[in-house]
């Protein structure tokens, strides 16, 4: 449903979850930790010592871990072509590795200007290994010859489909390059040189002809030197302002004037336009700290919002005070400035909360140049009551008058999305308190008409989650709902009790009558990617199976023959339009599926679960148990199964355990419910039924054995990781990954808890493993990326269980990666985890004596 994608936008700070497979996109205290150095445990058997230093898993696990994973599709706006993005798993350490800066929630490479990492910190920027292009049509594909030790990034698609453009990160620049959907050939823009810090460093301009681009202003000259001696003292300064703000990492803020100097010196931007097919560059405006620009769909205008001083040593850029402005461009030697919002700097938002004035600006997709943007009206704070939470309000060109109120929201607002049709829009807005969510069809155009209620349900509904609306570009490249007559298309997972089977629905908005035109079959997982032109009888799947690699389809409707009379039943027929191959059959030969199960307290839970190759049933194997719990404010949302078990099997990480005979309860449901302002007053309990429930069911199928049992988990889960091995005694080991033990040291609320240290004290300690070190025997490995920039997971957190569990007589090892992230990017630490788990269960787990 729309507000899912929000609030992952919304929330993203909230609840981090690690992703176990590759995007759709450190040193040691402790010689112990040290993987190279001598220790009293051997590694796994056939593992190899890599030259550098680093460790490597047996070569039968090598060669999954390098092998290729399937491209990704990207299908043009105007749905004749597929751009396939293969894109590559794993880095070298040297790129990994290569020196940034800190910069207020920004990691730049001073060398090129380039990004360092992902939004959010948690991974390194990707590269694409290779692009090709099928147009649907014929299934004719066309390989891009992208340049020699190029890193390409995510392409984007002119509205038109003529052309596409992607950035290369190269050695001393962030290059634009430009490509032909019909060739397939691809030209450097001479000249620019592309700052992506805030990202949005290039969008295509409404005509399809240009393109708006950040560029590194020319002549900027050497950055700010490091002084010499310090230049005097950091200083910050309260008043008695009570004001809570979430936990950021210390380092990764602004800490000194000099931090301030490069912060404005790497911030800054030249807005300019590109001419795709001459090259032309054409400033606008004058450099500045630009951290977004969006044109308005009529070309002319663009909304920029751009960060000016003072900085904050506490909070993030995207705290900083910021104007936000439309330029227009219509004459570019007399650039017009409209001044929308000053805003101040928002460094004492509540936990949770929104920053109070103007927020969340966009366009009207079906108007020339009209913005939107929401604005609180309970302070931005959850805990006030308040008979409306935000103002919706809209500004049209030429930004003289006023800007004029649409609608209220009684919760918190979401987004508003857009039909083609212009009195049709939705409207979502979501309630922390309960976990709800409402949409309504919006005329946005006519204020006395009360929007109408389309969906109300929980957060956590999975199995009646209506989908995504689907859209489609406008030809000024504006992305609105498709709509035809009172209709409209809706695309989801389609969770259900027996996993998720992916849907197309058409919605009549007058009846609200939902009438389902496709449906994975249970044998496989086939969503839908896109319809492939007007006929919305036709349209393009991407299909997969256990055994099957993900490719693209090609699907016509027709009506069953066997149709009651008035109704329409629909059958389709499909056509392969690419032919991707499997890059791992050895991987084929293990096996999945889905185990329903009850929790003591009768709640339904689920896991999907594998066996490893020739695996013989009613044998039992050492397993190793994957989760990541998660939080619900009703108990009957809390069980619904979610993920499907016929998905193409791809294995990284703990799952590449599966090939030394382990068996794995993976992605196993570990619900907390309750009460989301206090989330966690029975985590414990809770944590230790749910793994109690999913042990006891992988016995009873007679594949684990009881005695021979590891449980894993990253960040949120390493924290579930290391209370499971102090709380519990079902787990043989542990293994630990970039978690945060100590829930003291982030106190102003962590994961959905949003009561701070002091108002609940007993709460905090008794989530964090640090404080029954004493208590801790079960083995637990310690990994963490050294360079962890997630906000929690700092470094230390794992030094100081570490040295806990070691002063209080415990077994333990630390392995800090070093520059590595949240997530693991490099493969040399990829190799050394998957090494340091396996020699660490087949330690503790797969030879453990009998208890």
């Amino acid at each position: 449903m729309p507000v899912r994608n929000a609030l992952n936008r919304l929330l993203a700070g909230v609840m981090v979850a690690c992703a176990a497979s590759a995007p759709l996109i450190a040193q040691s205290n402790s010689s112990s930790s040290n993987p190279s150095s001598s220790t009293a445990t051997s590694g796994p058997a056939a593992s190899i010592d890599h030259p550098s230093g680093y460790n490597q898993p047996p070569k039968y696990i090598l060669d999954v871990m390098h092998a290729p994973s399937p491209p990704v599709p990207l299908v043009s706006p105007t749905e004749d072509t597929i751009l396939l993005v293969s894109w590559q798993d794993y880095p070298s350490i040297s790129r990994v590795a290569t020196p940034f800066l800190r910069l207020a929630g920004v990691r730049v490479e001073p060398k090129n200007h380039s990004k360092h990492d992902t939004p959010g910190g948690y991974g390194i920027t990707p590269c694409a290994r290779s692009f090709a292009l099928v147009h649907i049509a014929d299934g004719a594909q066309i390989p891009v010859a992208l340049p020699e030790g190029a890193c390409p990034g995510q392409p984007i698609w002119a509205a038109d489909g003529k052309r596409f453009a992607f950035v290369n990160l190269a050695p001393d620049a962030v290059e634009l390059w430009i490509g032909d959907a019909k060739t397939g050939e691809i030209h450097q823009v001479s000249g620019a040189r592309l700052n992506p810090m805030f990202n949005d460093e290039m969008k295509w301009m409404p005509d399809q002809k240009r393109l708006l681009v950040k560029l590194v202003p020319a002549e900027m000259g050497a950055p700010p030197p490091e002084p010499t001696a310090p230049i005097g003292p950091s200083i910050q300064e309260t008043e008695g302002e009570k004001g809570q703000s979430s936990t950021y990492e210390n380092r990764d803020t602004l800490r000194n004037t000099h931090d301030e100097d490069l912060f404005n010196y790497f911030a800054a931007s030249q807005l300019a336009l590109v001419d795709a097919a001459t090259g032309a560059i054409r400033p606008v405006g004058t450099p500045g700290n630009y951290q977004s620009v969006d044109p308005a769909p009529d070309g002319q205008h663009i909304l920029v919002t751009a960060i000016h001083k003072p900085y904050s040593y506490i909070t993030t850029y995207d705290r900083f005070p910021k104007e936000v402005e439309v330029w227009d461009i219509a004459e570019p030697s007399n650039l017009r400035v409209h001044t929308i919002a000053s805003l101040p700097l928002a460094d004492r938002v509540p936990i949770h909360g929104v920053p109070l004035g103007p927020r969340d600006f966009s366009w009207r997709a079906t108007e020339p140049a009209t913005l939107i943007w929401a604005e609180a009206l309970d302070g931005g704070d959850w805990n006030v009551s308040a008979p409306a939470r935000d103002k919706i309000l809209l500004q049209k060109a030429p930004f003289t008058s006023p800007a004029v109120e649409i609608t209220r929201t009684e919760q918190r607002y979401a987004e508003i999305l857009w039909s083609d049709h212009q009195d049709v829009a939705l409207l979502t807005e979501y309630d922390e308190n309960r976990h709800w969510t409402r949409t309504f069809i919006l005329d946005a155009d006519d204020r006395q008409k009360k929007p109408r209620l389309l969906w109300d349900l929980s957060m956590d509904e999975s199995y009646g989650d209506p989908g995504e609306p689907v859209r489609h570009q406008l030809p000024n490249g504006s992305r609105v709902i498709r709509q035809d007559g009172d209709s409209i298309y809706l695309e989801g997972r389609g969770a259900s009790s027996d996993g998720d089977r992916p849907f197309l629905d058409r919605l009549d908005l007058k009846t609200l009558r939902y009438e389902r035109m496709f449906r994975s079959d249970k044998t496989s997982y086939e969503q839908f990617l896109s319809f492939t032109g007007p006929d919305t009888r036709k349209f393009l799947t991407w299909h997969q199976s256990p055994s099957d690699p993900p490719n693209a389809f090609a699907r016509t409707l027709g009506k069953s023959a066997d149709a009651p009379a008035g109704e329409a039943v629909f059958v389709s027929t499909s056509q392969a339009v690419t032919h991707i191959p499997d890059p791992t059959p050895e991987v084929r030969a293990i096996k999945k599926r889905l185990v329903k199960y009850k929790r003591a307290d009768g709640l339904d839970l689920s896991f999907t679960l594998y066996t490893p190759p020739g695996y013989q049933e009613g044998t039992r194997v050492p397993t190793i148990l994957y989760a990541y719990p998660l939080d619900y404010a009703d108990a009957s949302k809390a069980g619904q199964v979610v993920g499907s078990q016929e998905t193409f099997t791809r294995l990284r990480q703990y799952r590449l355990l599966l090939l030394a005979g382990y068996a794995i309860i993976d992605n196993a449901s570990f619900p907390i419910v309750g009460d989301p302002k206090k989330a966690y007053d029975t985590y414990l309990d809770q944590l230790v039924a749910d793994a109690k429930a999913a042990v006891d069911e992988a016995v009873q199928l007679g594949v684990a054995d009881p005695d021979r049992i590891g449980v894993t988990g990253h960040s949120h889960g390493a924290l579930m990781t290391a209370n499971l091995v102090a709380h519990s005694n079902l787990f043989r080991a542990g293994v630990a990954t970039s978690g945060s033990y100590n829930k003291t040291l982030t106190p102003f609320g962590f994961q959905n808890e949003r009561r701070s240290v002091w108002e609940a004290p007993d709460v905090y300690q008794k989530v964090s493993p640090f404080f029954f070190a004493d208590k801790l025997k079960t083995p637990l490995l310690i990994v963490h990326g050294g360079e962890d920039a997630n906000p929690g997971t700092t470094p230390l957190q794992s030094d100081k269980l570490y040295e806990a569990i070691r002063g209080n007589g415990g077994t333990a090892r630390l392995v800090v990666l070093p520059h590595e992230p949240h997530w693991y990017s490099a493969m040399e630490s990829n190799e050394q985890l998957v090494y340091e788990m396996l020699r660490w269960f087949d330690k503790y787990v797969k030879n453990a004596p009998p208890r």
